[in-house]
């Protein structure tokens, strides 16, 4: 008996070892660190779980502009990852890449026969990353959008309603106007990613356009915008705040983060994804607030628009069917409603799918975590429209970058608010037309 178990045994193991070796394996290259790498890895070893034929491999490959240039020098190479995660500002750069780098999710989902679905996708996510007609480019993954913060403290020392955040521009200037007078904030106002929330949110907003060619979406030669009057009385409106102290530049991207999380400012305007920082390092009462928007240039406003990043689908030689469709299956996994909703509620990123919010709704998660829905609301708010859909711009960091560059000159008294996003349209545009004309070649 024993020796027929042993020939059992010696048997079955092979093929077991076989069956092992035959699973599809899928290397997927991302850019999250410490909690946010773990439930990255909690994600993927929930898909192994859930079938034996696939093996998801994450691997961590460093900030979002490393990960992405290592995944492109890796496809230069003939060895690029099945997936690799991508800022949104790099969301042109990649749909543009010359040669057959990425294989885009409509794509992916006709030759796979894997359905995946836009219209499950909330619509500010899913345009950022879709083609005009609507077909996605990549798979949302995480998403954040822009909020104001604010204490409750420094508004309760202000005399003010600490719970009625200011809805209006016109109301921020009063609020920050009373906080100064009471000396209720170190600072009354700031705003980390200035380029971001204070130009390119704040067009979505209004409906002003960026950039020609919807935004991008329609075209390589599209030329930048943001020189409307509406952005230089907003700028302007910035401006003047410094000047008379109740606003103060802190630094360019993330750097002003640690002015929101000490309560040194009265009013903040951050990403949504800062939540989970709030909530555990926080030591003062505050708020989170709906972007504010100037009823003079808008009657209404539209939604906010995304940053974050998604998940990019990578060719290489030899890659095979197989793996394409491990691909698709992987990312249909994680977009299902109970994926969405748990990978949402536990790092501090929207939902991006419909389902995902739905289901979190009726979890309850939002009772238990009173604003939390709020970037959701932004983001879906209104009808969107090729100027609150995003930008789809070859570049963009860099264009980011010279819009710092003329604003702090502004800040410090060199130039004015038009003279500021004159030259950033100037200087940006030639920066374009080289990414165009590296394209073309």
């Amino acid at each position: 008996m024993k020796r027929r178990t042993l020939m059992a045994a010696a048997t079955v193991l092979p093929f077991a070892q076989a069956r092992a070796a035959e699973k599809t394996k899928i290397v997927w290259w991302h850019a999250m660190t410490a909690a946010l790498g773990e439930q990255v890895n909690r994600i993927a070893d929930e898909f192994n779980k859930s079938q034996d034929a696939i093996e998801i491999q994450a691997v961590f490959k460093g900030g979002y502009a490393d990960t992405m240039n290592a995944a492109i020098a890796a496809f230069r190479a003939g060895q690029a990852p099945h997936l690799v995660q991508v800022f949104e500002v790099g969301t042109g750069t990649m749909i543009n890449a010359p040669g057959k780098v990425v294989k885009q999710v409509w794509e992916l989902s006709k030759e796979t026969g894997v359905v995946l679905e836009p219209k499950n996708y909330i619509g500010a996510v899913r345009g950022y990353y879709s083609l005009p007609d609507g077909r996605m480019a990549s798979m949302p993954f995480n998403s954040s959008t822009a909020v104001m913060w604010y204490s409750k403290d420094a508004f309760k020392k202000a005399g003010l309603d600490p719970e009625k955040a200011p809805t209006t521009w016109q109301e921020v200037v009063k609020a920050a106007q009373a906080i100064k007078a009471k000396d209720a904030a170190e600072i009354p106002m700031t705003s980390s990613w200035v380029s971001w929330i204070q130009m390119e949110q704040y067009g979505a907003l209004h409906n002003l356009p960026f950039a020609t060619k919807e935004n991008g979406f329609a075209g390589l030669d599209a030329e930048l915008s943001f020189n409307s009057k509406a952005h230089v009385k907003h700028i302007d409106r910035l401006l003047a705040m410094a000047k008379d102290g109740t606003f103060k530049y802190s630094g360019r991207d993330n750097a002003p983060d640690q002015l929101l999380v000490s309560g040194k400012a009265g009013i903040h305007f951050n990403s949504s994804g800062m939540r989970g920082d709030m909530v555990k390092s926080a030591k003062f009462e505050w708020g989170e607030a709906l972007l504010p928007f100037d009823p003079e240039v808008a009657k209404a406003p539209l939604n906010s628009i995304i940053g974050g990043a998604s998940l990019w689908t990578m060719t290489a030689p030899g890659r095979t069917p197989a793996e394409y469709k491990a691909v698709a299956q992987f990312l249909q996994f994680i977009g299902k409603a109970e994926n969405d909703a748990y990978w949402h509620q536990h790092t501090g990123y929207v939902p991006v799918t419909l389902g995902g919010f739905e289901l979190s709704q009726k979890q309850g998660f939002y009772e238990k975590n009173v604003g939390a829905d709020l970037p959701v609301r932004q983001l879906s708010r209104g009808t969107v429209t090729p100027s609150s859909k995003g930008l789809r711009l070859g570049r963009l960091v860099e264009i980011r970058n010279i819009v710092y560059e003329e604003l702090e000159k502004a800040f410090q008294g060199g130039q004015t608010g038009q003279q500021a996003l004159d030259t950033a349209v100037a200087r940006g545009n030639k920066v374009l037309r080289e990414f165009q004309k590296s394209i073309k070649a």
